[in-house]
């Protein structure tokens, strides 16, 4: 739901109010709340899930610890501000950061955007330099071997299904797919089960002479 009211009105108290609350009263995958708050010039979207997803270091409770702006890049080149929460977990003492699926971690533009631009042919021409999609195919080429080494390990542990090729991989993309699917959207639902577990890394450069899980 949208809504446009002033700062000080009851509906946007009551809005500030179950933004912080742990269980919300929807039942949706992820919510986007838009309103002016301090904010004269721009809109802010405030994100707040559904679900309860456990620590992902240690499985622990996690509470909200309060909140941070999020800038969130469209393909039309268009920017808007996310308000995300602050998750704290007691038993390890750790902080995450609450994302929609609609966001990769530590990128600015949305999975939309650097899906349709690593996948071949490309499906999407986002409003982005040369310089920054150079930079996103090459950190895709060192991610997505690790990503199919996190899938893998992650189909085995909980023995989930795995879909069989008929044919040996033309591409790094059939492999993965394997795992979520050659639909659109298979780089958030790979980035969704690797966050939630612990196994995004900030710096895949660093692991692309390794194993990927050791």
């Amino acid at each position: 739901k949208i809504w446009r009211k002033e700062k000080t009105s009851p509906i946007n108290v009551k809005l500030r109010q179950q933004f912080h609350r742990r269980r919300p009263p929807q039942k949706r995958l992820w919510s986007l709340y838009q309103i002016i708050p301090w904010l004269r010039s721009n809109l802010a979207f405030f994100v707040r899930s559904t679900e309860r997803i456990p620590c992902p270091c240690c499985g622990g409770t996690l509470s909200v610890a309060g909140s941070r702006k999020r800038a969130w890049y469209k393909s039309s080149g268009e920017r808007s501000r996310l308000v995300i929460r602050r998750l704290y977990c007691e038993a390890c003492d750790k902080i995450h950061h609450e994302l929609p699926d609609i966001l990769v971690p530590y990128k600015r533009y949305d999975a939309e955007s650097i899906e349709g631009t690593v996948s071949t042919p490309p499906r999407t021409e986002a409003a982005v330099d040369e310089a920054t999609i150079f930079r996103w195919k090459n950190w895709f080429q060192v991610w997505v071997a690790y990503a199919i080494g996190c899938l893998r390990s992650i189909a085995i542990r909980f023995d989930l299904p795995v879909e069989e090729l008929s044919e040996s991989p033309q591409t790094v993309l059939h492999s993965l797919g394997q795992y979520v699917g050659m639909e659109e959207g298979w780089l958030k639902r790979a980035v969704r089960s690797m966050t939630n577990l612990n196994l995004w890394v900030t710096d895949p450069f660093r692991i692309s002479g390794r194993t990927a899980l050791e």
